[in-house]
């Protein structure tokens, strides 16, 4: 709604070695929040930046966490609110997909499950007019929305290899990681973290979100719900993290 105030809610916790760990943040955190927000005489819109994790809320103890708060909004009939799901998330800033475009522009594409999974990204300039975009439109309340860069089913690692190739000028091969190591690093990581306190990335619950077959999302909803249109492809974004030197 133009005009009202808002309040956007990134609950942030994306490392962890328990589920307790994820929902402290993911969930306690988004109670509290709809606590305060609901006490107010005149509660503002509130806009919860999920992820597109939580559509799959078995694979993971963030994707579970995700979806709970998720849960959590949309038991406030009285509220107006509206909640994202953006798939992987890329730009300045990034931490996630960073290291995976470093490694590609290297000329290596580590692939953690099948070379055939499929996934849906999106830019984070895009994303964040996704958010004001929600905000301002009256026919985003109550729904959970699923923004991306618009391409049609999403990138398998081929293509993504591709890309990257394209725009540094150089090959970029895919090796997929074996996977009983992979599962003993994971494991290790999830054993260290528990003695040392420390939050790792890389867990047994993670890995199989990374192996998940099928992130992939479509802006059919959101368009018809706010008009909004992505304005990055990925070939735009990778040139600009060729052209910031990675």
């Amino acid at each position: 709604m133009s005009g009202c105030a808002a309040v956007i809610h990134a609950a942030g916790a994306v490392r962890g070695a328990s589920s307790e760990a994820f929902s402290h943040i993911n969930v306690a955190g988004t109670a509290a929040l709809l606590a305060a927000v609901t006490a107010r005489a005149e509660p503002p819109r509130v806009l919860l930046l999920s992820s597109l994790a939580a559509r799959e809320p078995d694979l993971s103890w963030y994707a579970a966490s995700k979806r709970a708060g998720e849960e959590l909004l949309a038991r406030q009939l009285q509220l107006d609110w509206v909640a994202l799901r953006p798939p992987a998330v890329y730009g300045p800033g990034d931490r996630e997909m960073l290291p995976v475009f470093q490694a590609m522009a290297r000329g290596i594409a580590p692939v953690p499950g099948a070379t055939t999974a499929r996934i849906s990204l999106i830019h984070v300039t895009d994303l964040v007019a996704a958010i004001i975009a929600c905000l301002q439109s009256d026919a985003a309340t109550h729904q959970v929305l699923t923004p991306c860069d618009g391409k049609h089913d999403g990138y398998d690692w081929r293509e993504l290899a591709d890309l990257v190739a394209a725009t540094w000028g150089r090959k970029v091969r895919l090796w997929q990681v074996p996977r009983r190591p992979l599962d003993c690093v994971a494991w290790l990581n999830l054993y260290a973290a528990r003695l040392t306190g420390r939050a790792p990335m890389l867990t047994p619950p993670k890995l199989r979100e990374l192996r998940h077959n099928d992130w992939v999302t479509d802006n059919e909803t959101i368009t018809r719900a706010t008009g909004w249109r992505p304005e990055i492809t990925l070939r735009q974004g990778l040139e600009a993290l060729r052209k910031a030197e990675l």
